[in-house]
């Protein structure tokens, strides 16, 4: 299972520094404002961490809402399609790393079982391979390779080998369903004026603080926008926790479940959506 940074809202501004630390990774900005202390955490630390949520949820799916199509790139595998292609079948999608052990351990075998247990009976699966970290593993060129020749990369090659699940060095299994890489948007470096606008939306104040302190929160915001060399957007408009994830979207288009890591109810709850 591989978690990336994630927003989480505050709900005490005198955190405790286990407590903070936990806040800073799942948003992300570890090395943004961990050296803030509470006072400062309360002042500036929040309205840093709530406008970078902000950025991450602007376009929030809502489970009983209607589904939006998934931002993709390239189809690496089947036919191109997306939700409102499906008619109304009941549309299942795998979230994945190609550098993620237990998608391939034990997530994407969940889901292959599913897909043949329920193919031909309005059910679709769609895999997207996403990229939250590890950006020079999870690449479409080892997206490519594993679909095609069944060669798996760094951390999961070595725990599949670990564990003997590799038949001559390659993949056991094959992937039977569609799968297309997410959409990954190069994250650029900001603008002074990016960044001041993108401060000020939730720090009206900005302007008032001393100027040492300004530029402490400017070096942290840049910082944190660098380490992000990409956004996946399907992952983030989504709102994954990580990898493995799944997506369910019942015959109306209406988004049902996204849950992360294994489901043991999964394939109950798609035969639940196929017999509505």
């Amino acid at each position: 299972i591989r978690r990336p940074p994630r927003s989480t809202p505050l709900y005490s501004s005198a955190a405790s520094d286990v407590y903070k630390r936990q806040v800073y990774t799942n948003l992300g900005i570890i090395n943004l404002i961990s050296t803030l202390d509470d006072k400062e955490l309360c002042n500036i630390g929040i309205g840093v961490i709530l406008l970078i949520e902000c950025e991450i949820t602007k376009f929030m799916v809502s489970i009983g809402e209607k589904a939006p199509n998934l931002k993709l790139g390239k189809w690496v595998q089947g036919m191109e399609t997306n939700f409102d292609k499906e008619g109304d079948n009941v549309k299942l999608v795998e979230v994945f790393q190609v550098n993620c052990p237990g998608c391939f351990m034990h997530s994407i075998p969940e889901i292959i079982n599913i897909y043949q247990k329920f193919n031909g009976e309005g059910l679709t699966v769609m895999g997207v391979a996403t990229a939250f970290e590890d950006y020079d593993k999870n690449t479409l060129e080892n997206l490519e390779m594993l679909l095609t020749t069944g060669e798996v990369v760094g951390d999961t090659k070595q725990a599949l080998s670990q564990y003997g699940q590799l038949m001559d060095g390659k993949l056991s299994y094959k992937i039977p369903y569609p799968v297309a890489m997410d959409s990954l948007v190069k994250a650029g470096e900001p603008t002074k004026e990016k960044m001041t606008a993108f401060i000020k939306n939730q720090l009206p104040d900005f302007d008032s603080q001393p100027e040492e302190y300004k530029e402490q929160i400017f070096e942290r915001v840049k910082a944190y926008f660098k380490s992000k060399e990409y956004s996946a957007e399907t992952f983030e408009m989504y709102q994954l926790n990580g990898t493995p994830s799944t997506i369910l979207v019942d015959r109306k288009g209406i988004l049902r479940d996204v849950s992360f890591g294994q489901t043991a109810n999964l394939e109950s709850m798609v035969e639940k959506l196929l017999n509505e």
